[in-house]
């Protein structure tokens, strides 16, 4: 029986390869001019994949097409220089590469043994990740898949080294604007939705150390245990950075697990600005950063450092009698003991190649600019009849809404979210804040500049005015 041949001929490589190559180049050259969005069509595009699977195969040109002139369009354009809703993921054109190679060449970096120096290229990374955190040598990490994966790991660590088996009283503790992928992750960890503590904020949406203080002391008294509790280095409504070393004050009094989740603002660290901003991040016992946020990679890339590297691994680590050729020598480290993957992609690589490539430095003055940029906005509706900011932008994010003079001011909004959305000139988000409708802007991505940032507000501000006098 004829067996299929799976490999294709080096003609045929390069073939699809350049196509692929040049569709893409083209793709982000039209960035700029192109829309933000296109999920008006996503319709009568989908409909072509309601299909049974190919009994025979197809040639590569038609099957490319569709992906990359109709499916990949059908959607939002995350790294439109004009995105600047929830949190954008940047997608650098160097990782991209990193990718291709990781993939093409397909070794496994889990356990060291495999591929040695490009497990130790991933442990590279994660070690830049400690010195920028301020972490001790002591401290081990693990790339993930993002933000949630991370906050898992996190849990589960401060779960084992403070509840051994018995956790069904253990107590975790935050604020009304943590992500809920903290809750979800907890749960899933298994802490009862029960005993999840959420605090009310400030005027600023940052945390309220008295109340995290009274609520443990109370629990104490209930015969609960208190085991965690999460500050936010840019909580995703507004950007909100809590107060740091005092909640990691309270946590160290108490003897909880200190976590906090800077997925989106914690590589902001990498410039004086943040630094300032995030004082007290390298206090806590865990800290959560998303790559694929600060460092502009591309989605699926996030990470977890401990202070305590040993508690880590203690939480994650398993063996079996098939894997007993390979001891782990002192000096080597396997991703696999640190984490709850064990076939995995070569994450650090999309990671190594850009910071190798453009240096530290062009990262820094990026995250820079983003603060200035955000700050400029920020003025900007300050100053202009209507509207107005629900509270300063620490970071790069902040909700602001305008108040017509007469109507109802939630409905305005959405109305005003919607039309600016629907124009596929720009993108924004909305969130609710103190029961209230609002509109939120975040500006991360790198091809995002001040030209792009003036034509977001003049298209901002016009269309609530052409609004209000339709009204």
């Amino acid at each position: 029986m004829k067996v299929t041949n799976l490999e294709l001929s080096t003609d045929e490589m390069l073939r699809m390869g350049e196509s692929a190559l040049r569709s893409v180049i083209d793709h982000i050259a039209r960035l700029p001019v192109s829309s933000c969005n296109g999920l008006d069509r996503y319709n009568q595009v989908m409909e072509l994949l309601s299909e049974p699977p190919p009994e025979k195969g197809m040639d590569f040109e038609p099957v490319f097409d569709y992906l990359i002139n109709q499916a990949i369009p059908a959607s939002i354009t995350h790294p439109h220089p004009a995105f600047m809703g929830y949190i954008p993921g940047g997608g650098l054109y160097a990782s991209a590469i990193a990718d291709f190679i990781a993939a093409a060449t397909n070794r496994y970096v889990g356990v060291s043994f495999a591929a040695p120096v490009l497990a130790q290229l991933e442990k590279t990374v994660l070690d830049w990740f400690v010195e920028w955190m301020m972490y001790p040598d002591s401290a081990r990490g693990i790339l993930t898949s993002g933000g949630s994966l991370a906050n898992f790991s996190a849990v589960v660590t401060a779960r084992k080294h403070l509840l051994g088996e018995n956790f069904s009283k253990g107590i975790v503790y935050m604020s009304s604007q943590t992500h809920h992928c903290v809750i979800k992750v907890a749960n899933l960890a298994g802490i009862p939705e029960e005993n999840f503590r959420m605090l009310d904020v400030d005027g600023n949406f940052r945390a309220f150390p008295e109340y995290f203080e009274a609520a443990i002391k109370e629990d104490l008294e209930k015969g609960l245990k208190p085991f965690l509790l999460v500050g936010n280095a840019g909580s995703i409504n507004t950007g909100a950075v809590d107060p740091l070393i005092e909640l990691g004050d309270v946590a160290k009094r108490y003897g909880l697990w200190y976590h906090i989740d800077a997925a989106y603002g914690g590589f902001f660290n990498l410039c004086e600005e943040g630094k300032k901003k995030l004082k007290g991040i390298e206090c806590s016992d865990s800290v959560v950063l998303d790559p694929h946020k600060g460092l502009f990679i591309p989605y699926g890339t996030g990470s977890l450092l401990v202070r305590d590297g040993d508690l880590l691994r203690r939480a994650h680590v398993m063996s079996a009698d098939y894997i007993q050729d390979h001891p782990v020598p002192d000096y080597m480290w396997d991703a696999a003991d640190y984490s709850p993957e064990l076939s995995r992609s070569f994450r650090g690589l999309r990671v190594w190649l850009p910071l190798k490539l453009f240096g530290v430095q062009a990262f820094r003055e990026n995250l820079s600019e983003k603060l200035r940029l955000t700050r400029w906005i920020y003025q900007r509706f300050a100053e202009e009849p209507g509207f107005e900011c629900l509270s300063p932008p620490e970071l790069s994010a902040f909700a602001f809404r305008y108040r017509p003079e007469k109507g109802d001011i939630d409905a305005f909004n959405r109305k005003l979210l919607k039309t600016i959305v629907a124009s596929k000139k720009l993108y924004l988000s909305s969130t609710q804040l103190n029961g209230e409708f609002v509109i939120r802007i975040c500006i991360l991505g790198f091809r995002t500049h001040k030209p792009d940032v003036e034509r977001a507000f003049d298209l901002i501000v016009t269309t609530a005015r052409n609004l209000e006098n339709l009204e």
